[in-house]
């Protein structure tokens, strides 16, 4: 009997839906709290009530699934015929999710390799299609895992945040970073690096640094072929109009993905949000 590897990933790889539907990829939810309320993203709460929210300064934390929700969705995924799973997820150095999948993955009824990805929104979701593609072409569950760690190595994620307050508060960014940024009155870029979420570049104006993430992506694409992600949250002309000017200006662009980030991602990044993911093919 030939092998079906499945993919499952998390509700941060903020996918296309018609993209996970296509290559059967499982998405576990992760948790928003809202007040007293522990809400599924990507069912529960909408981004828009999430902008609201944070706008009224309300209290917003994220937690992990736990590893019950990781062991029922591998025994599903493994009910629906795989015999063997990979389950890619974003960077544990940003979540606890990639932990409880590896306490599920001990006890899941078929073989599960667990990869802390480093990554995060679609550049984990660059990862999983990685995978996916690579198991569809038949290949194995570690080719499958190959396929996503040299996408990630190929990946590269940039943010523009109007303030870095809510990276603060959730303890994704050090404090003094964050009062610098807030002394100075700049405009703060971002980038993933090392699977931390670290302080790039200060621009005086949200427009300069808006054309400073685009000049980011567009070098780092360079004359390479690469799939392009543009998120936002609550800013659908910031992002619409950073991904025509990417379109018209990287050469070798295959696929380009504009999405708005889950309630998860915006609540550590607050409203404004814009962020430029590159990956090479």
């Amino acid at each position: 009997m030939s092998r079906h590897v499945a993919i499952v990933t998390d509700s941060t790889a903020y996918l296309p839906p018609r993209a996970m539907a296509r290559h059967g990829i499982t998405a576990v939810p992760l948790t928003v709290v809202l007040g007293d309320r522990a809400l599924e993203e990507g069912t529960e709460i909408s981004t828009r009530s999430l902008a609201q929210a944070l706008q009224k300064r309300r209290s917003v934390t994220t937690s992990r699934p736990s590893p019950e929700v990781f062991a029922e969705t591998y025994r599903k995924v493994a009910e629906s015929g795989a015999t063997d799973i990979v389950s890619l997820h974003l960077s544990a150095e940003l979540s606890g999710t990639y932990d409880a999948a590896v306490v599920a993955a001990r006890e899941a009824p078929v073989p599960v390799r667990v990869v802390d990805t480093g990554m995060v929104a679609m550049a984990l979701g660059f990862c999983a299609l990685a995978a996916a593609e690579a198991a569809e072409a038949g290949g194995t569950a570690d080719e499958a895992v190959t396929a996503a760690e040299k996408r990630a190595a190929g990946t590269s994620a940039y943010f523009y945040v109007d303030t870095l307050d809510y990276l603060r508060r959730g303890g994704r960014i050090g404090t003094a970073q964050a009062l610098l940024g807030s002394a100075l009155a700049v405009k703060p870029l971002l980038q993933l690096d090392g699977g931390r979420i670290e302080l790039l570049e200060k621009v005086r104006t949200a427009s300069r640094a808006i054309a400073r993430l685009e000049e980011l992506a567009a070098e780092r694409a360079g004359g390479a072929e690469v799939d392009i992600a543009v998120h936002h949250l609550a800013a659908p002309e910031r992002a619409s109009s950073l991904a025509d000017r990417l379109r018209a200006r990287v050469q070798g662009l295959a696929e380009l993905h504009v999405s708005e980030v889950g309630a998860v991602i915006g609540a550590h990044t607050g409203p404004g949000l814009l962020g430029a993911v590159v990956s090479l093919r």
